[in-house]
């Protein structure tokens, strides 16, 4: 057996070739395995286990000194030098009112051979959005090859450009406000 063989095949091949051969996997135990090459595994190094280890007392921190502390030095730590966290200047700002859409192209549904009425529920089924409830934008990327009914919460130029060419259409989903208690 070469080389190649004993890394990618750890477990012994049958010898009845001729003979009827079970149907059941062979599986991998103590008793068929082929052990590892000397060198392939390496143990995890032990530290502070006592002077017969090699690693004891100091528990290779060298003597005294910070880095021999516990809790020494926070990360981005410079000792005492301006971090450069700190150093970069500060760039943009975030947008409080931000709004995110889950976007559905159109060549997504001529993949999924969707027609008809689609809704956000059947979106989510066939995995072009993660969450129904959330907002949804259709865009134009790619052609329609039937006619489509689809309900979203917003739409591209494009996109509604070549539902209507396709006859199909768009409808607005309209959210529900909370109402809220009157005093």
């Amino acid at each position: 057996m070469s080389n190649q063989s004993k890394k990618s095949n750890r477990v012994k091949p049958s010898t009845a070739f001729g003979a009827a051969r079970k149907t059941k996997k062979a599986d991998a135990n103590t008793a068929n395995l082929i052990p590892l090459p000397k060198g392939a595994k390496k143990e995890r190094k032990r530290i502070g286990q006592g002077p017969g280890s090699g690693m004891g007392k100091t528990s290779t921190r060298g003597q005294k000194g910070q880095k021999a502390r516990a809790s020494s030095m926070r990360r981005g730590f410079e000792g005492g030098q301006m971090p450069l966290h700190r150093r970069m200047p500060k760039r943009g700002f975030t947008n409080i009112f931000h709004v995110v859409f889950q976007p559905v192209n159109l060549g997504d549904l001529t993949r999924y051979n969707l027609s008809g009425s689609v809704t956000p529920e059947i979106l989510e089924q066939k995995g072009l959005i993660k969450d129904a409830a959330g907002l949804i934008k259709v865009l134009g990327t790619g052609d329609l090859k039937s006619s489509v009914s689809i309900i979203a919460d917003a739409c591209s130029k494009s996109a509604l450009e070549k539902l209507q060419k396709q006859g199909g259409t768009f409808t607005a989903r309209v959210k529900a406000k909370p109402e809220t208690a009157k005093n």
